[in-house]
């Protein structure tokens, strides 16, 4: 069957990321789109590309092979800053800095100390700075002048760095420098890690490689000390004052025309303040000030300022997380605020969801209120400047999404070319609410499954936990996966319950406290609920699979609730909440000091001696987002406990493994012990694979 050939397609395209066309940038003007994208559906170079709106036509810019060659093969351009104008193009490549110009030259190697990262030119286009080693450095754009302008003064001081300002940036990627409007200063993050605890990862599969030391926060261990200091082209620096001991997370930064700003975050989570900066000596006062007693949600793109001033942010009132402005709601009751992409003079674009399964574009300005941008099911998001909008629609059509440009005051749209592979299969899926609680779920069944067969065995396949929904309008690499096991002979259970996102600030925080409880009952609601409304389901083989939070998941289920669930595969799970990043696992379960007996509820050591089911744990040995030790300190209590169970270590394997050449044996893999443990047919006997 077409199926069997999901695992290479994942492989070969990156779960379906090449070709796509992303990070887009639209001109002042609006005339002319930039953007990166593949060559083809499986290139794993992005180039950089222009779109004239004018003529229709599409130009590229910078190719990675041609700049550097075919071998080895490069890893492509994979972000890029732009000035003011977007006059300038930069970007990092072979860790050397390049700039290109959208008049149709080449593009051209600047002599900068490498490896360079993170560069990014001055809004008038004179200068780009960049980090190297640490160090943030100054190049006039004709390449002369390259001076260290901020220099660490201790081994494990890094300038122009700053992990948390991931959470609050519009395109989710950490930043650590900001330039002045007129390009005559920065905004610099100087980050220690001193007293961070150092973690020696190896590789038993290359006892000959040195070991890995990784710098990782834990939950209650100390943090990176960060801090901000505004940095002259001269190396002047001043540092910005702040009540760091209070507000220890650097979450967000920024400098606009009305000056530079700080979003700091307090330990526990539950207040958070903008502020602002006085470029002449680096005094700070408060703008602004959130308070939440269980956390404050961080979004994408807040706070911020408009070009006249107002502050933009967001509330959480009964039970709707609105988008603010100077304070006042300016989003209607039930229209959840997901992200502001951004903000262009006065015109303020957002995304919202006003059916959680759905997240649409809307903007907003004043005298104008609301308006929404995109239309059909769908999760939606976009770029606009300059009367020109770049809107993405991720919905059923496949991977990826369609993007198309359309211009104010001109009919029609403009396609960008997508060039991505289409799925080998196709999805048999059913949408289904669930329960008292009405949770969103799909249940995925094989395509020759007809009715009045034999009942399924029953595949859970969820992610469950805060910030990532499974179920939605979109059709992504998960969706298919979940569709590969159901063609294997299983019925594919996929739901989302309390603490995911789109369904208001109330139903994120059901967890807080509790990671797992609640989610973990609501799986269970969710496949009795939909066994009694499609007999093809068979509650006496019940299985379920995840990977990160949901491994966790996976072993709870069979830990916790033998009498449900008969086989569990869990991946890259945490084991110990204690050993976890403090930022993510502190907003949900506190400091461990104050509350150690939320991590001792959430601890799957102590529940080992409880195990009665068939379980399957799998870690990669290069994963550095949860370490290895999850696993293997789980296996060490199972086997204290004489308690039978599987272990597959991936030498070298990340976080993430699919996608990666491993994929296909991976999936087999999990695919013979769930059948074998569910009591199934195995492969070759009859049933389809």
């Amino acid at each position: 069957m077409p199926s069997t050939s999901l695992p290479a397609q994942l492989a070969r395209t990156a779960r379906f990321t090449r070709g796509v066309p992303g990070y887009f940038t639209v001109t002042p003007d609006g005339a002319t789109v930039l953007f990166l994208r593949g060559r083809t559906g499986d290139d794993p170079a992005p180039c950089l590309w222009m779109l004239d709106l004018d003529s229709g036509t599409e130009r590229l810019l910078a190719d990675p092979v041609r700049l550097l060659g075919p071998r080895p093969r490069p890893r492509g351009i994979e972000a890029y800053a732009t000035d003011r104008a977007v006059g300038l193009v930069v970007f990092a490549l072979g860790g050397g800095l390049w700039t290109v110009g959208l008049d149709g030259g080449e593009a051209w190697r600047l002599p900068a100390r490498p490896p360079v990262s993170d560069p990014r030119p001055d809004p008038t286009g004179s200068h780009i700075a960049y980090v190297c080693r640490g160090a943030l450095r100054v190049i006039g754009k004709d390449g002369t002048g390259d001076r260290t302008i901020a220099e660490p003064d201790a081994a494990d001081v890094e300038f122009g760095v700053a992990a948390h300002t991931a959470a609050t940036a519009p395109d989710g990627r950490a930043r650590g420098h900001w330039w002045s409007p007129e390009g005559t200063a920065l905004l610099v993050a100087r980050t220690d890690v001193a007293r961070v605890r150092r973690w020696n990862l190896t590789d038993p599969a290359a006892p000959g490689t040195p070991p890995r030391t990784v710098r990782y926060a834990t939950a209650g261990t100390p943090n990176p000390d960060v801090s901000l200091q505004l940095v002259a082209l001269d190396g002047t620096l001043t540092p910005v004052r702040w009540g760091r001991d209070a507000f220890e997370y650097l979450v967000g930064a920024d400098w606009d025309d009305h000056g530079p700003l700080a979003v700091v975050q307090s330990r526990d989570q539950r207040t958070v303040q903008l502020l602002g900066i006085d470029p002449a000596d680096g005094h700070t006062t408060p703008l602004h000030e959130q308070w939440d007693a269980r956390w404050v949600q961080l979004i994408p793109g807040l706070p911020a300022r408009t070009g006249s001033g107002a502050l933009l942010a967001h509330a959480d009132r009964h039970g709707t997380r609105h988008l603010t402005v100077d304070g006042a709601a300016v989003t209607p009751p039930g229209l959840q605020l997901r992200a502001v992409l951004g903000v262009d003079g006065d015109d303020v674009l957002f995304t919202a969801s006003d059916e959680p399964t759905e997240t649409h574009l809307w903007t907003w300005r004043r005298g104008s209120g609301v308006r929404r941008l995109s239309s059909g099911p769908g999760v939606h998001e976009g770029v606009s400047r300059g009367g020109t909008l770049v809107r993405v629609t991720h919905d059923a059509e496949g991977p990826g999404g369609r993007a198309v440009v359309l211009r104010e005051g001109r009919p029609g749209a403009v396609p960008l070319v997508p060039l991505a592979e289409r799925p080998v299969l196709d999805l048999h899926a059913t949408p289904l609410v669930l329960g008292p609680n009405r949770l969103p779920a799909m249940l995925y069944l094989p395509s020759w499954h007809r009715p009045g067969d034999q009942p399924l065995p029953v595949l859970l396949d969820p992610y469950g936990g805060a910030a990532r929904q499974r179920v939605s309008a979109a059709l992504d690499w998960r969706s298919l996966v979940a569709q590969w096991f159901a063609e294997q002979g299983f019925a594919v259970l996929v739901a989302d319950g309390r603490g995911t996102p789109g369904r208001g600030p109330d139903w994120e925080r059901e967890v807080h406290g509790d990671l797992f409880g609640p989610v973990l009952d609501d799986q269970v609601t969710a496949l009795h609920e939909a066994a009694r409304r499609h007999p093809a389901l068979d509650l006496g083989r019940v299985g379920i699979r995840g990977w990160s939070f949901s491994g966790a998941l996976a072993a709870l289920a069979v830990l916790r609730r033998p009498d449900v669930f008969h086989a569990a595969v869990a991946g890259a799970g945490v084991t110990d909440q204690r050993l976890y990043d403090a930022h993510w696992r502190e907003r949900f379960l506190g400091h461990p000091d104050a509350f150690p007996e939320r991590y001792d509820a959430c601890d799957l050591l102590r529940e080992a001696p409880r195990l009665s089911r068939p379980l399957l744990l799998i870690h990669g040995l290069a994963d550095t987002k949860v370490l290895p030790l999850h696993t293997l300190r789980l296996s060490d209590a199972l086997l204290a406990a004489g308690r039978p169970h599987e272990v597959l270590l991936l030498p070298g394997a990340g976080h993430q493994p699919l996608g990666t050449a491993v994929t296909e044996n991976l999936l087999r893999h999990q695919v013979r012990f769930l059948r074998r443990s569910l009591g199934m047919a195995t492969e070759g006997s009859g049933v389809p694979s």
